[in-house]
C-alpha cells in the first residue's frame, strides 16, 4: 500500500500541474463545453476568471503540497483533501454543463487517486 500512495502520490500532482501549468491555454478533449482554453471552460461554467486564479491557484499549491509529502508527511492529508473537494466542484461542473463522461474522466480519476491517498493515509496512521 505504501508504494501505491508513492505513485499517487506522484501521478495526482503530475496530472494536475500538466494541466494548469503546461495545457492552461490549449485545447484538450477534456475541456468542460466548447472552451478550448481553461478561461473558456470556466467562462462556460458560469464562473468568473477571479475563480479561475482561485481554483487554480488551490490546486497548484494541493499539488506542491503533495510533492512535499515525500519529505514533510503533514502536508498529504490537507493537500489530499484540497484536491479531492476540487475534484467534486469540478465533476458538478461538468454535469452543470452537461458534458459527455468522457469529459469527466480526469476529474474522476483526480478524485479517486487523491481519495486513496487520504484513505491509505488513514490505514498507516
Amino acid at each position: 500500500m505504501r508504494y501505491l500512495k508513492q505513485i499517487l502520490m506522484l501521478v495526482v500532482p503530475a496530472v494536475v500541474l500538466n494541466v494548469w501549468l503546461l495545457r492552461y491555454s490549449k485545447a484538450t478533449p477534456y475541456r468542460g463545453g466548447d472552451a478550448s482554453t481553461m478561461l473558456e471552460e470556466f467562462t462556460a461554467y458560469g464562473l468568473s476568471e477571479s475563480m479561475v486564479f482561485l481554483v487554480g491557484g488551490l490546486k497548484i499549491l494541493a499539488a506542491l503540497g503533495l510533492l512535499l509529502g515525500f519529505k514533510y508527511k503533514k502536508t498529504i492529508v490537507p493537500s489530499a483533501t484540497i484536491i479531492a473537494l476540487l475534484m467534486v466542484g469540478a465533476i458538478a461542473m461538468h454535469f452543470k454543463v452537461g458534458d459527455q463522461a468522457l469529459k469527466f474522466l480526469p476529474a474522476g480519476l483526480m478524485l479517486i487517486g487523491s481519495t486513496a491517498i487520504l484513505w491509505i493515509s488513514k490505514k498507516e496512521a
